[in-house]
C-alpha cells in the first residue's frame, strides 16, 4: 500500500480553482489551476455555474497528482478552502442547481436588506451573528433563489431543495450525495447562524425566509465530513475529506496567526483583513464583523474582520477592460514610468464600498485626471487603491479592538507585487510581512485537514515542522508624504459617497470634495 504523505488542497476561489499537492514540510510539491467564467446578467450582479466549478475541482484535483507523480492511495486528505458567502440552491434529488450560483460580490438583494434594515432587524442581525444587514452574506441570496428560480417552491414544498455555500456544495458532490454540512466560519458568513451558540437561529431563518431545514450540519473545520465517493474523482480510492474552511480564515491559520492581536490581510479578488482576538467574540463597532476563526477540536476561535469589496479584481479590470498592459511585466514597466500617482485615485466601488463605508450603492470613480494623466497613472492608482482600503481596515481594527498592529502578514496573488507591498508598508507605517508561499488560504485548510486526519499528530509538531517564512517590506516614506496620499484618498472617496469625510483646511474651513469621473 502507498504510504499517505500528502494532503490535496482544494481552494476554490472566485476567480478559479486550485489544487495544490502538500507534504509534511508544509511544502507545495506540485499544483494545478483553472479559471471558471464570471457571470454578468445585470449591472451588480455577479454569478458562477455550480456544475462549472465542480468540475474544475476534479480536473485540478487529477492534473495536481499527476504533476506530482502519485496517486490518490498516497493521500492523507482532500481538503477545502472556498469563497465565502457565493450561495448555492441545488435539487436534493438530482443533484443540479436550481439557479447559478449567487456571488459574494451581487448586490442584487440590496433592496431587500433595506426593507429589514427599515424594520429594525439589524440591531438582532448584529448581536447573533456578528454581521452587518448587507447583500454580502448568503441569506438574501437564497431568499431571492427561493422567490425567483423556476420550480424553486415547489421542490421546497417538496422538501427537495438543500442550501449551501460553495465549500458544503463540494463536500456533497465529493461524497456522492451522502454528506451535506459546512464548517463553522462557512456558516457564520450566511447572517442565518448564531456564532455565541455555535448554531443555526431560527429566529433569524424565519425572518430572512429561508427554512432551517435546507441548511447544513455544522461542523468544526478539522472534522472529518466524509470520504470521497465520486468515481469520476478518484476512481475506486476512498480519500478523507477534512480541513474544511473559509478562504479567509485559512489564510489566516495558514499564516499561523494563533495568538490574539495577529492580523493578516489576503489579497485576492476583495481582501480580508482578519486580526485574531481569542477564544470569545469581541465587540465590533460600525464597519467591522465578528467572525469565527477557525474551529478546531470542537472549540471555535474567534476574529474581528474588516470586508474589502474589490482589491485584486481592480488590477484585472484594467488589465481585462481596459486593455491599459497585457501582461505583469508591462504592469511593473508602467508602475515604473509613474512613480507618482500626480494626483489621479482609482476609487474602485465596482460592487460598492466595504469597510470602513459599508456603502452597496457607491460607484467606482476616478479622481483628480487632467490632461497630462496617461495609463501609467490609472495604473498606479489601481493598485494604489488597494493598499488604501487595506489602511482603512487596519485603522478600523485598531480602533475598535484596542489593539495595536506591530506587523501585517500578507498572502495572495497581489503580494507579488513589490511596489503594492512595498507602498502598503509606507501607507501603513508598519512593517508588512509577505509570505514566501502565495497559497495560505490552502495551506491553512491543508494544515487543518492533516491535524484532523492525524497527518500532524500535533498543533504544536506542525509550527515545528512547517515553520514560514516572509519577506518583509519596512516603511521608508517620509510622514508627511504618505498622509498627503492618504488626504487625497479619503478626498476620492467622499466625491463617491458625499461630502462627509471632507479634510479640514488648515485653517479649519472645509476642502470642496474632487469632483469624480464615474465610470
Amino acid at each position: 500500500m502507498a504510504t499517505k504523505d500528502y494532503v490535496l488542497a482544494v481552494d476554490q476561489s472566485t476567480s478559479g480553482t486550485k489544487a495544490l499537492v502538500i507534504d509534511r514540510r508544509g511544502a507545495v510539491v506540485a499544483r494545478a489551476s483553472l479559471e471558471h467564467r464570471q457571470i454578468y446578467p445585470r449591472a451588480g450582479w455577479v454569478e458562477h455555474d455550480p456544475l462549472e466549478i465542480y468540475e474544475n475541482v476534479k480536473k485540478a484535483a487529477r492534473l495536481a497528482l499527476e504533476a506530482a507523480g502519485i496517486g490518490p492511495g498516497s493521500l492523507a486528505a482532500l481538503t477545502v478552502t472556498n469563497q465565502r458567502e457565493t450561495a448555492v440552491l441545488w435539487d436534493r434529488s438530482t443533484g443540479l442547481p436550481v439557479y447559478n450560483a449567487i456571488v459574494w460580490q451581487c448586490q442584487r438583494t440590496a433592496g431587500f436588506c433595506e426593507k429589514l434594515r427599515e424594520q429594525g432587524f439589524e440591531g438582532e442581525v448584529r448581536e447573533r451573528t456578528g454581521l452587518l444587514l448587507d447583500p454580502y452574506f448568503s441569506a438574501s441570496k437564497w431568499r431571492w433563489m427561493l422567490d425567483h428560480a423556476e420550480g424553486a417552491r415547489r421542490k421546497l414544498e417538496e422538501r427537495g431543495l438543500l442550501a449551501g455555500t460553495i465549500d458544503s456544495w463540494l463536500v456533497w458532490k465529493l461524497t456522492g450525495g451522502r454528506v451535506h454540512a459546512t464548517d463553522y466560519t462557512n456558516a457564520s458568513r450566511t447572517s442565518l447562524f448564531d456564532i455565541h451558540a455555535l448554531k443555526w437561529d431560527s429566529g433569524l431563518c424565519e425572518r430572512f425566509g429561508v427554512p432551517e431545514s435546507l441548511l447544513p450540519s455544522v461542523l468544526s473545520s478539522d472534522a472529518v465530513y466524509g470520504v470521497t465517493e465520486d468515481p469520476d474523482l478518484f476512481g475506486d480510492a476512498r480519500v478523507p475529506i477534512s480541513g474544511v474552511i473559509g478562504d479567509s480564515q485559512a489564510a489566516l491559520f495558514g499564516n499561523l496567526c494563533l495568538e490574539p492581536g495577529a492580523a493578516k490581510a489576503t489579497y485576492g479578488t476583495g481582501t480580508s483583513v482578519l486580526m485574531n482576538v481569542g477564544d470569545r467574540p469581541a465587540p465590533a463597532g460600525e464597519g467591522l464583523v465578528q467572525a469565527i476563526a477557525w474551529g478546531l477540536g470542537g472549540k471555535a476561535a474567534y476574529a474581528l474582520e474588516a470586508i474589502i469589496r474589490t482589491s485584486g479584481d481592480t488590477i484585472k479590470w484594467v488589465r481585462d477592460n481596459l486593455g491599459l498592459f497585457a501582461d505583469m511585466g508591462e504592469l511593473e514597466r508602467l508602475l515604473a514610468e509613474a512613480p507618482h500617482n500626480e494626483g489621479v485615485y482609482l476609487v474602485p466601488a465596482f460592487v460598492g464600498l466595504g469597510a470602513p463605508y459599508w456603502r452597496p450603492d457607491a460607484r467606482a470613480a476616478l479622481v483628480g485626471m487632467n490632461r497630462g494623466t496617461g495609463r501609467a497613472h490609472i495604473v498606479r492608482a489601481a493598485i494604489e487603491s488597494i493598499a488604501y482600503q487595506v489602511r482603512d481596515a487596519v485603522e478600523l481594527l485598531e480602533a475598535e479592538s484596542g489593539i495595536a498592529l506591530k506587523e501585517l502578514r500578507a498572502d495572495g496573488g497581489a503580494t507579488d507585487n513589490a511596489v503594492l507591498m512595498q507602498f502598503q508598508a509606507d501607507l501603513l507605517g508598519r512593517t508588512v510581512d509577505k509570505s514566501e508561499a502565495a497559497e495560505l488560504s490552502a495551506l491553512g485548510s491543508a494544515y487543518l485537514g492533516g491535524l484532523g486526519t492525524g497527518f500532524w499528530p500535533s498543533l504544536d509538531g506542525l509550527v515545528r515542522e512547517t515553520g514560514r517564512k516572509y519577506r518583509s517590506y519596512a516603511p521608508v516614506m517620509a510622514l508627511e508624504e504618505r498622509e498627503n496620499h492618504y488626504s487625497g484618498w479619503k478626498r476620492a472617496v467622499a466625491s463617491v459617497i458625499g461630502p462627509s469625510i471632507r479634510e479640514p483646511r488648515a485653517d479649519g474651513s472645509q476642502e470642496e470634495p474632487v469632483q469624480a469621473q464615474t465610470l
